[in-house]
């Protein structure tokens, strides 16, 4: 099956990313073969991972994700997509 998953890295950064084979990804990022990213921030670990039924749906979240903001993530990270539900710059900001 599909994952869309979130590293945390050593420098407290996330990373996201897409794969059929979450496991062997996994292992590819902590060797330093995964991304030149994850790479010069090892190490890593995996802070979240969803389970779609197709690739596409997964590498949509996987950019999806990459857009947010390191807060958004992390608010994602602890309490899902309800944490960031009508979360924008717009909405934290107003008075």
């Amino acid at each position: 099956m599909p994952f869309t998953y979130i590293l945390r890295c050593a420098d407290g950064t996330f990373y996201a990313g897409s794969t059929r084979d979450l496991g062997r990804r996994i292992e590819q990022h902590e060797a330093g073969m995964g991304s030149a990213y994850t790479r010069r921030r090892l190490p890593v670990e995996l802070a979240w991972s969803g389970e779609f039924e197709r690739i596409d749906d997964a590498f949509a979240w996987e950019k999806r994700i990459q857009g947010w903001s390191h807060a958004k993530r992390e608010a994602f990270i602890l309490g899902g997509i309800d944490a960031v539900r009508g979360w924008s710059v717009r909405t934290r900001h107003s008075p």
